[in-house]
């Protein structure tokens, strides 16, 4: 069985509190060989973390969600770099734009991200974005960024335009696509995976505990149902489903160059 890497989930969710072992079990035994587990909150980051510390294949990131911003954190990029001592912390986010909820508001939630790219820029670790209903401000605030020094990243659970998607590649971003991606509302995204993402820049995950992808939608998303989306992403590249789990691990391990490739290799023996 092709190995795949879920590149964001949320596995420290109350979601997950009963049956972490089961679902980290049935991760792997669907060919899931690595988990990225995200920060959303600093105060809550200790619960991430000792998710990563607790499986061998899974590991994390640091950082705020818009939807946080509001929330007094300090906005320095020094909290942020600390963590990152941390072996088992190999990304900085999510962090970005969310103007469709407006949890917080738009100028804390640009000043939290810049905050974040600028914690990036200073530990070369890649930052993982959400955006929605922000493609401008993304893409001014991501290129204003650059200028002050180089850094990359992910756009993840990708939902927007063609435009913000070569916007981001040509910035040397990579595409992350979820479980959206099987829905047939989703006739734009299919597009846009189809002609404008390269392979090369590819990565697959689940955003569980939410949007699992069909057939499993309603239910709570889990790592394991990387496969499906995998699987239709593979599609719509006309590329076989071991094909796409080859280009989409190499992207990873390139993106996230922090986490030893053995960790997935060890799940693979």
């Amino acid at each position: 069985m092709s190995l795949l890497v879920d590149s964001h989930c949320h596995l420290d969710f109350p979601d997950f509190s009963e049956d972490l072992d089961g679902v980290v079990t049935r991760a792997n035994a669907a060919g899931i060989g690595l988990m990225l587990t995200i920060g959303t909150k600093l105060h809550a980051f200790p619960g991430v973390r000792a998710v990563a510390e607790r499986f061998g294949n899974i590991y994390c990131s640091v950082g705020v969600h818009p939807h946080e911003a509001e929330n007094d954190w300090g906005y320095a990029a020094e909290t942020l770099v600390a963590e990152t001592q941390h072996p088992k912390v190999v990304a900085i986010g999510e962090t970005g734009l969310d103007y469709y909820y407006d949890h917080s508001p738009r100028d804390l939630q640009q000043k939290s991200f810049r905050a974040h790219c600028d914690a990036a820029r200073r530990t070369g670790l890649p930052i993982i974005v959400h955006t929605r209903d922000a493609d401008d401000d993304t893409i001014n605030l991501l290129e204003s960024e650059l200028v002050q020094g180089p850094f990359t990243g992910v756009i993840h659970c990708f939902t927007g335009t063609r435009r913000l998607a070569e916007a981001c590649l040509a910035m040397g971003f990579y595409i992350s696509i979820s479980g959206i991606i099987t829905f047939k509302s989703a006739a734009d995204l299919k597009q846009t995976v189809a002609d404008a993402v390269p392979l090369d820049k590819l990565l697959v995950e689940t955003d569980s505990p939410y949007l699992a992808p069909i057939p499993h939608r309603g239910k709570r998303n889990e790592p394991a149902f990387t496969r499906k989306t995998a699987e239709c992403v593979a599609g719509l590249k006309g590329v076989s489903v071991e094909a796409l789990a080859e280009a989409t691990t190499d992207n990873f391990f390139r993106l996230f160059s922090k986490v030893p490739r053995a960790a997935l290799l060890e799940r693979a023996a």
